[in-house]
């Protein structure tokens, strides 16, 4: 019944819905999951990174985190294309702003400016949705450390904890259970990892599979946005027992 209203993204079924946004939807179910978590001291986003070749350069490569402002980051899942636009217009519009008003751009303005771009996807023909979904962390002055999540309907929201990718419901069933408040960027780092390792689709959770970011305060006030290399993220896998110390690990 849907065949005669999905081939348009401005033609509304008889019950309301737009199937190509929907079908965009669902195309990040297949990505490598992202969670963010937001502590009293920052915001922790980890991710499965899908490719793991050993030829990848990774140290002038990430998958998964992407820096957009001094005091923004945001984890990605989806196709990764059409999330480097959307990058790309994020960090000039807060070029834009910090060079008109000399100062950073609010967090939530910027995903609002950057949420209106993916609406305006959804309403015009001869376009498609942006098939990606956004884990924005941030800091500002009003509203301190912040977590945003965004789809390619345009919608954000503003979360404790969030995931997104494959398998998100269980990894956000696992977090709604054991996300407290005044919960410490410590303790986020572990929970995100456990709820990772529990909701990914590989077996084993490994440093080659994962990315982990932080965005919090050094003690100068300046906002830091941090990727954890792959020894720190091996270490806290051993740490956290998630998986085994090697014979060789020093």
């Amino acid at each position: 019944m849907s065949r005669r209203y999905d081939s348009r993204t401005t033609i509304f079924s008889p019950e309301g819905r737009l199937y190509q946004v929907e079908y965009a939807m669902e195309a990040i179910g297949n990505a490598g999951t992202a969670i963010g978590i937001l502590s009293k001291d920052g915001v922790v986003l980890v991710g499965e990174k899908k490719v793991t070749s050993k030829l990848l350069q990774t140290s002038t490569s990430t998958e998964k985190m992407y820096k957009i402002d001094d005091h923004v980051a945001c984890a990605v899942a989806g196709i990764m294309s059409d999330a480097n636009i959307l990058i790309n217009t994020a960090r000039v519009q807060a070029q834009r702003y910090y060079f008109s008003y000399q100062e950073p751009m609010p967090v939530e303005q910027l995903v609002q400016s950057l949420c209106d771009t993916k609406q305006g996807y959804t309403q015009f023909g001869g376009l498609r949705p942006f098939g990606v979904s956004f884990l924005f962390a941030g800091w500002d002055k009003n509203f301190g450390f912040q977590l945003y999540t965004s789809d390619p309907s345009g919608n954000y929201g503003g979360w404790k904890a969030a995931a997104i990718g494959a398998n998100n419901q269980a990894a956000q069933s696992m977090l709604k259970q054991d996300y407290k408040d005044e919960i410490t960027r410590e303790e986020a780092v572990q929970l995100a990892i456990k709820v990772l390792s529990k909701t990914m689709d590989s077996t084993s959770l490994t440093s080659d599979k994962l990315e982990l970011a932080e965005v919090f305060l050094l003690p100068s006030g300046k906002v830091k946005y941090q990727v954890c290399s792959a020894e720190t993220v091996s270490k806290l896998l051993v740490q956290y027992g998630v998986t085994q110390p090697t014979a060789d690990a020093s």
